[in-house]
């Protein structure tokens, strides 16, 4: 394949991850939605083959290229074993999506992918489809990883979100933002909440959760594994969370200052004072959203 790349244009990407139902599809039509009344240009791009109810029109969707029903007719497979045969196909092809990264100058590229956690916690194949992005094209790449804020009434979940956190972030080895969606829901229900929100977003002592385990007639037959797991979370202290309203757009412009930050995209010398007056209207906006909890 001729390098078509080989000019003076950057583009930026963020990589939607996260488990069903976190709010994936959402946060890509949302987040599209603002960074173009911002005058920026935007792409959205469908990389999961199950998704065929999408809330937005991707430009670039990989159910033009292999769909995941006509894969389990084909070899027999069920949803999620046709699903990595998918993503590995894609893997092996993918000058075809190489070849459809072609935008404009500052072009943002926003990738809804499959909710199946296993495809980045187990297999390789979205990595490498990830490095070959960034290598091949110059896509400077972050990933935005949701996680369902209901997951902090609950001790036990809540662990398994910073694993899986945590396992994503160095799986992937890539810029990494972790966000709670769904807050909304969650000021309705916050009396369940053992804790402030600050403990949750900013993952502070987690010994404490030791004793909301150890209450629970399931999990308290692994005191030392939960002992383990969370002195994991801590010993590497990579993981915190940062609070989204996807429909309010003050919400996603403190998330969007973060992703700018990450994937470079606030670098850009063209867009300094714009930057920066963004990043003034956003200032204490995540704390705003934290005191509606008190």
């Amino acid at each position: 394949m001729l390098n078509k790349f080989k000019t003076v244009n950057k583009y930026y990407g963020q990589l939607v991850l996260g488990p069903p139902g976190a709010g994936k599809t959402t946060y890509c039509s949302e987040m599209s939605k603002l960074l173009e009344s911002i005058g920026r240009k935007v792409v959205l791009v469908n990389l999961d083959p199950a998704n065929d109810c999408i809330s937005y029109k991707p430009e670039i969707d990989i159910r033009n290229f292999i769909v995941l029903e006509d894969i389990m007719d084909q070899h027999n497979l069920g949803p999620n074993g046709a699903l990595v045969y998918c993503i590995e196909y894609l893997e092996k092809n993918i000058d075809w999506l190489l070849d459809q990264i072609n935008g404009e100058n500052s072009t943002t590229y926003i990738f809804d992918l499959p909710g199946q956690v296993e495809l980045y916690s187990h297999y390789d194949s979205l990595r490498n489809i990830f490095s070959k992005l960034s290598t091949s094209v110059p896509l400077q790449l972050c990933v935005v990883h949701l996680i369902d804020s209901h997951h902090c009434s609950d001790a036990g979940k809540f662990i398994s979100a910073l694993i899986l956190s945590l396992n994503a972030m160095l799986k992937i080895g890539l810029p990494h933002i972790n966000l709670l969606t769904k807050v909304d829901l969650l000021k309705k229900h916050a009396d369940k909440l053992e804790f402030s929100i600050d403990f949750y977003t900013e993952v502070l002592d987690l010994n404490y959760l030791l004793d909301s385990l150890d209450g629970d007639k399931f999990t308290n037959k692994y005191k030392k594994l939960n002992s383990a797991l969370i002195s994991i979370i801590e010993d590497y202290s990579l993981v915190s969370f940062q609070l989204v309203d996807m429909f309010k757009q003050i919400s996603l412009l403190s998330v969007n200052n973060l992703v700018d930050k990450a994937n470079g995209y606030v670098f850009k010398s063209e867009e300094g004072r714009h930057i920066n007056s963004m990043l003034a209207c956003a200032m204490g906006i995540s704390d705003k959203l934290e005191s509606d909890f008190e």
